[in-house]
């Protein structure tokens, strides 16, 4: 018998309320996700300050942080180091790369946070793993990614995701792989297969009139 997950003390997965909990960052307190109310949030987690794939993190995250806030999403990098070790950190990405940080980094020294999300993984030790939680406007966990500390994430790729998430929360479409760039079908969506005899006997009279491509019932894209 599979036993029910208890949301306050398991890790949050997709569908998920985002926990609340109050965060030291080097913008000031933030209380998550309350003070993200009304907009998507990036939460990000690296092992450690200087270091050098964390470091190429940020600096890419940085240089897109302008497309994430376009998009209504703010960025909140996490690591287990003291404040004043991110601060200095930072400090050196503006004095040696010319990349100023302008996004909060939380501090979370005992790992209260990290531990609630999962980021505390045994073959990280005490150092958080390269995770990733998008959390829409109501505060719910939209999608989770984790990667190994000695592979850097392809932030272009958590930029495609939030694109496709707010495309299929606004049209009521599901998106192909590598939308909107897929090799067979270009950047057209795909409709939720229909739940009921009736629905598919309508799918397929109006495919026509409609101009879907249609492959089968429960196969068919749209232009948009």
């Amino acid at each position: 018998m599979v036993s029910e997950r208890d949301p306050t003390t398991s890790m949050p997965l997709i569908g998920d309320d985002f926990p609340e909990i109050t965060v030291e960052t080097t913008h000031g307190d933030r209380s998550l996700p309350d003070d993200y109310a009304g907009e998507w949030l990036v939460v990000f987690s690296h092992p450690g300050d200087f270091t050098p794939v964390c470091t190429s993190e940020f600096v890419a995250f940085e240089d897109r942080r302008e497309a994430f806030e376009e998009r209504n999403a703010s960025l909140l990098g996490l690591s287990v180091d003291r404040v004043h070790s991110h601060l200095k950190w930072t400090d050196w990405i503006d004095e040696e790369l010319d990349v100023e940080i302008g996004f909060p980094i939380v501090a979370d020294e005992g790992g209260q946070m990290a531990g609630r999300l999962g980021m505390l993984q045994s073959a990280s030790g005490t150092s958080t793993v390269r995770a990733v939680f998008l959390v829409d406007p109501e505060g719910i966990v939209r999608q989770v990614l984790y990667y190994p500390e000695e592979i850097g994430r392809n932030v272009d790729e958590i930029l495609r995701s939030l694109d496709a998430l707010q495309h299929s929360d606004s049209e009521g479409v599901a998106t192909p792989a590598n939308w909107p760039d897929n090799e067979r079908f270009g950047d057209r969506v795909l409709l939720p297969p229909p739940g009921s005899r009736e629905a598919v006997a309508e799918r397929e009279s109006e495919a026509d009139s409609e101009g879907y491509e249609q492959y089968d019932w429960w196969f068919t894209l749209v232009d948009e």
